[in-house]
């Protein structure tokens, strides 16, 4: 053991990767596009519910008289997102997507239809309890209550989301005080 030493990095093998290269190249591509994906919405396992459950959320700070009109539904809905007949990747791309560009141009207040769910197999209600943990997770939506029975009931969710920067400027100019 005295004339042990440290191998260098010079000295070290290189392991070659065997294979297709067609192969080779659809995984290195689908590596790249892993590593570019800005979507930190969540993949893992979450709480499921029931598929006729309400659902409800709201972030300290806003006000009890907004979400309870945004509970009945009385806010005019601007966006509108149907999730129906979507696989679970590309349900959650779309929900990322679609808050994201409501929030840029300023929209306030969505509904994005998930359906129950209830004849989904193996798991009953998997997108509607996706769609509950990934809008929590996203700052920019303020609330969300499951939807009156004309906009799909529990089927569906009115959204909030708060104001983007410009609306927030706008808003002080408005109110702020003239000396």
């Amino acid at each position: 053991m005295q004339d042990v030493r440290r191998i260098a990095a010079a000295d070290k093998v290189q392991k070659l990767k065997a294979g297709n290269p067609n192969a080779l190249a659809r995984q290195a591509a689908a590596e790249a596009e892993l590593a570019e994906d800005i979507n930190y919405l969540s993949s893992e396992a979450v709480e499921l519910v029931e598929p006729h459950e309400v659902l409800s959320y709201q972030k300290p700070g806003v006000q009890d008289g907004v979400f309870r009109q945004l509970r009945l539904g009385h806010y005019e809905i601007q966006g509108a997102l149907d999730l129906h007949k979507k696989r679970f990747i590309q349900a959650r791309a779309e929900v990322f997507a679609f808050i994201r560009d409501s929030h840029r141009i300023g929209l306030r207040t969505l509904l994005i239809s998930h359906g129950r769910g209830e004849h989904g197999k193996p798991v009953p209600a998997l997108l509607k309890s996706y769609c509950a943990k990934w809008l929590k997770e996203m700052p920019e939506v303020l609330a969300y209550h499951s939807a009156q029975r004309h906009h799909g009931s529990t089927g569906a969710l009115y959204v909030l989301l708060r104001k983007n920067a410009e609306q927030k400027r706008e808003n002080f100019e408005r109110h702020a005080k003239r000396w």
